[in-house]
């Protein structure tokens, strides 16, 4: 497939416009109803267009996985402008994930959040032992 000259930019450009639209007419702007209904309706949005995308990949066309995985995409930088966050810390994120296996990756935050649960309910770990 050719590269379409993605770089990190485009995400911040679409989110520029994505922002520029919060508060606009909702009867005139896509962008702007969904961020006037809130997160349920950008998030339920978000699910159907997983699905699209899940259905296109199981049928094997390429140019729907594409299209839809846009379309996923798209809902997903709504949903960042929703709560206040930008693409670009997605992508740090992705970066500093860069490099660690995947495994590790996720056995380091199921940790972290074992470990926020202990503090949370005001237990002490105690050395030497995994709680």
């Amino acid at each position: 497939m050719k590269d379409a000259g993605f770089d990190a930019g485009t995400l911040a450009r679409l989110a520029d416009v994505i922002e520029a639209r919060r508060g606009g007419d909702p009867q005139r702007s896509y962008v702007a109803r969904l961020l006037a209904q809130g997160p349920d309706a950008i998030l339920k949005k978000i699910g159907e267009e997983a699905t699209e995308t899940v259905l296109a990949a199981k049928d094997g066309s390429p140019e729907r996985i594409v299209s839809e995985l846009a379309d996923l995409w798209f809902h997903c930088l709504v949903a960042l402008a929703a709560y206040g966050l930008r693409p670009e810390t997605v992508l740090a994120e992705l970066e500093r994930r860069a490099g660690t296996s995947g495994l590790d990756e996720k056995a380091s935050r199921q940790a972290a959040q074992k470990a926020a649960h202990k503090s949370a309910l005001g237990e002490i770990p105690v050395r030497g032992t995994d709680g």
